[in-house]
């Protein structure tokens, strides 16, 4: 009995040496020792979380070489120096246009092997708006924007005495079209704030319901189904803990011609010449008020022959108050001659594509 004793425990201490006695271990965190097979011993580090297509590259630089990654909105204080870093040996930016149109000293970008860095000095309330940075691939000399990488962050520069994006128009119109939704741009730089629409004659509030009309603090009141009812001049009122503010106005009107193609129409005055004569080719185009248009002219004598060209637009208000853009180009051609006489040709464009539309001149 003793000699199956012994050798029982004998046996228990060879598989102990082995190491393959088996017991009960707690479950051990990440970056703890691990016993991985072949009895290999490893440390396992926790992996640093790295950003993917759904997490934004587009960081600020804050005190002490601290970073923050923006959200979709960021809420800063005015007066401060802002710099925004972007990851990639190649990157574009955009902002709010202003900046551009006003050639802003204040605004500089540099590129590095590493990143792209933009800096506004001095930022004030007017530079509210959307910050986006996007990778650019190029294949030789052919570049373009990888859409799966871009990030983008609206930021207000929050302003107790300007609540609302100052604008430098005193007054505004903003169009309605049948066929879209259309915008009162109030924005403000706080989003915090209460914002209200208001009609000037007579006095009245529009009511934002959620679903005709909705408030946007990054684009103002947004109008779903635009009617003629809803034409008239407005205003915004914003209010967050002080004194409300009132915006800059607006004229809202009605626009009576769709998105398209330009309507281009042709006509020549007088409709009879002869050599010696002066004649006007003029080229009409009806439109969206706001949609810019285009003139080029082809005729007999191009590159022989002085010619005066002249454009013009103007909005024309037509039944039930329905606003057009009127945009003309008139062709002048003094003193005609031989070479002259034939087709004129008018081809009009605009964002939606272009119409041409030709004319005959002959000698009477």
């Amino acid at each position: 009995m003793k000699l199956w004793v012994v050798l029982g425990m004998a046996l228990l201490w060879v598989e102990l040496q082995n190491g393959s006695c088996q017991q009960i271990k707690r479950r051990k965190d990440v970056g703890e020792n691990r016993i991985h097979r072949g009895g290999k011993r490893v440390k396992v580090r926790k992996l640093k979380e790295v950003a993917g297509k759904g997490q934004s590259l587009l960081t600020q630089v804050l005190d002490r070489g601290r970073f923050r990654r923006l959200g979709q909105s960021t809420s800063l204080t005015p007066g401060r120096n802002m710099e925004l870093r972007c990851k990639g040996n190649s990157i574009g930016w955009s902002y709010p246009p202003y900046l551009d149109t006003f050639n802003d000293s204040r605004l500089s970008i540099m590129q590095s092997d590493k990143y792209s860095q933009l800096i506004l000095t001095a930022p004030s309330a007017a530079d509210t708006g959307p910050y986006s940075c996007w990778v650019i691939i190029c294949d030789g000399t052919e570049c373009e924007r990888d859409h799966d990488r871009s990030y983008v962050s609206y930021i207000y520069f929050t302003d107790k005495d300007n609540l609302f994006v100052p604008s430098a128009f005193h007054f505004e119109i903003a169009f309605l079209h049948p066929d879209r939704p259309a915008v009162v741009p109030c924005r403000v730089t706080d989003p915090q704030a209460e914002v209200t629409l208001h009609r000037e004659v007579p006095p009245e509030e529009i009511t934002a319901n959620g679903t005709q009309m909705t408030y946007d603090p990054s684009k103002g009141f947004v109008l779903q189904n635009p009617s003629p009812e809803k034409q008239g001049v407005f205003y915004c009122k914003a209010v967050t803990k002080g004194t409300p503010q009132i915006s800059t106005k607006y004229q809202l009107l009605y626009v009576e011609v769709p998105s398209g193609a330009p309507l281009v129409s042709l006509e020549v005055s007088p409709e009879s010449v002869t050599g010696g004569d002066n004649v006007n080719v003029t080229c009409t185009v009806l439109g969206e008020p706001e949609g810019d248009v285009s003139f080029t002219w082809s005729y007999p004598g191009q590159d022989h022959r002085p010619v005066h060209i002249h454009t013009s637009l103007r909005l024309v208000h037509r039944g039930m108050s329905h606003t057009t853009r009127v945009s003309q180009s008139v062709l002048t051609v003094e003193d005609l001659e031989t070479i002259d006489f034939g087709n004129y040709i008018c081809k009009a464009k605009n964002q939606h594509g272009e119409t041409s539309v030709m004319t005959n001149i002959l000698s009477k």
